[in-house]
């Protein structure tokens, strides 16, 4: 066996040592991209208060967002030409400059523009992980190390606030920012001595400029239009309809862009796989129920439940350990049987049941309840996750690694985005009509100031007020989650459409005139292994 990577367009089989090193270095990084918006939560606060500038507060995170999705296509279509490694390592290095940059911003505007490098890198982050591991180990082989993914997503979620609040009170909120240097530092060297991919072919490959600008225009528009829609202007103001205009006129103009570029950065081909459609489609309601899920269970155990900020964090502890075990379960049973169809259509299931079950709590539902409501969606979750890249992945060429990793990630990015905007419209609808409906006039003013109330804050207030905000809160987020369940039938009804190809494994292919099932049903055909 060999210790290297990859032969031609093929992955060598590689000692399970070698994997594990490299996957720690990819882990670390993962972790960087997704540990940083969680750390900054917490911080903003004491951010706006020594900087000012409260008005662009959402910016902070926009740009930031903004940035990763706009950017995410473009890193897996460079990955494919000049070779994964070193667009990674760039990823990197754009990221750690943008932290740095971000911790030593002056004022609210620097620190806005800092947040958007910093997010142009992490775009890379994702992605390159994805597809480095895509190329690294067999689709058959994968689900050894899903747990592993699972269990950076639980940390991040879980440590996020944690460290945020810790650093913010004992270093200053500029260590939110820096603490990603080291981490960085470790990440770069680790993948710089370990990670050994081919060298790409030299040629002189065709960028796709106009393809990019538009695909940019068009996610930024789109994420615009969910992040300002209801909150910043009216749903029917000029701007959102402007800003939705402009996101369908570049997305047509993407897609006629895409049928003529010699080297286009998404290639439509890879649409004509069903199972890569019905992942695209099926990873962007996950988004979007997941990340709905982690806004509004924080909001609720704090105003409802009486949870500290801090132990808000950690009362997700059922919803990350069930889809971190069960992601590694599935990953498990992936390896051994190759069989997978039947996980999205469980995982879709169970994200129905644990949405519908989340939006029945109200202000009596205890603790442990609302636990094992969220286990019941963490467990789909945990179906899903990994799943959904795993299937894609494995439904497209090698030479297509970086742009199906890239496109399952920007789906995903802009289901949450979706998510995020619809259900906090009607979270934020439902509140003010049950505050006015309580208090009259008096509730409905009090409901701005009130919005954001945290335990400590919400006891302060007179008891009618308390409890009439709890209420109100707890029957926003059960329009919230009503609406998340709904959207998530759509998920498990396409997992149903889902074609059981198998999955390209780690053993030596077949002779060239010979045909596996895979490749009979369009998969594509795996080299010769090196051993």
């Amino acid at each position: 066996m060999s210790d290297t990577v990859i032969k031609g367009a093929s992955a060598e089989e590689v000692k399970p040592r070698s994997v594990r090193v490299v996957l720690l270095a990819l882990m670390i990084a993962m972790l960087l991209a997704m540990l940083d918006n969680m750390i900054i939560g917490t911080a903003m606060p004491t951010i706006v208060g020594e900087l000012g500038g409260l008005e662009h507060l959402s910016w902070v995170v926009t740009a930031y967002t903004l940035a990763t999705a706009a950017s995410t296509p473009i890193w897996g279509k460079l990955g494919d030409m000049y070779g994964r490694k070193g667009s990674f390592l760039t990823s990197i290095v754009i990221f750690l400059i943008g932290s740095a940059l971000s911790g030593m911003a002056q004022d609210m505007g620097q620190l806005i523009g800092f947040r958007a490098v910093q997010g142009l890198g992490a775009g890379g982050l994702m992605v390159g992980v994805m597809a480095i591991i895509g190329d690294l180990i067999p689709p058959r082989e994968r689900g050894k190390y899903q747990g592993m993914m699972a269990g950076v997503m639980a940390l991040a979620m879980i440590g996020g606030p944690l460290v945020g609040g810790t650093i913010t009170d004992h270093l200053g909120w500029r260590w939110s920012f820096y603490i990603n240097l080291p981490l960085g530092a470790v990440a770069l060297a680790m993948v710089t001595a370990v990670l050994h991919l081919p060298k790409k072919e030299k040629a002189k490959p065709r960028i796709d400029y106009l393809g990019a600008a538009l695909l940019t225009v068009a996610i930024t528009s789109t994420v615009l239009v969910t992040t300002w829609g209801g909150t910043e202007y009216a749903w029917g103001s000029a701007e959102v309809i402007g800003l939705t205009v402009l996101g369908l006129a570049a997305t047509a103009g993407f897609l006629f862009a895409e049928t003529r570029a010699a080297e286009p950065i998404m290639p439509l081909h890879i649409f004509r796989s069903r199972n890569f459609t019905l992942m695209s489609v099926i990873g962007f309601l996950t988004g979007f129920a997941m990340f709905g899920g982690v806004l509004y269970l924080p909001l609720f155990q704090q105003s409802v439940q009486g949870a500290s900020a801090t132990n808000s964090g950690l009362l997700l502890l059922p919803m990350l350990l069930s889809m971190m075990a069960v992601s590694l379960i599935a990953g498990r049973i992936t390896t051994s049987t190759g069989k997978y169809k039947l996980f999205p259509i469980v995982g879709g299931a169970l994200m129905v049941v644990g949405l519908w079950l989340l939006a029945t709590m109200d202000t009596g539902t205890s603790r442990l309840v609302s636990g094992v409501y969220m286990a019941v969606l963490g467990a789909g979750l945990g179906f899903l996750m990994q799943i959904t890249m795993l299937v894609a992945q494995n439904s497209v060429e090698m030479k297509d690694m970086g742009v199906a990793s890239s496109s399952a990630t920007l789906f995903r990015t802009l289901g949450g985005s979706f998510g995020v905007a619809l259900m906090g419209s009607l979270f934020t609808s439902r509140v003010q009509d049950t505050m006015t409906d309580r208090l009259g006039e008096a509730g409905a003013s009090a409901t701005g100031a009130s919005a954001q109330l945290d335990a400590a804050s919400l006891a302060k207030l007179p008891e009618a007020m308390r409890e009439a905000y709890q209420h109100a809160v707890a029957a926003g987020t059960h329009s919230a989650f009503l609406l998340g369940a709904s959207v998530a039938v759509l998920g498990f009804l396409a997992a149903w459409f889902v074609k059981e190809v198998p999955l390209r494994g780690a053993g030596p292919a077949p002779a060239a005139d010979g045909e596996t099932p895979a490749q009979a049903a369009g998969a594509p055909r795996q080299e010769p292994v090196a051993h």
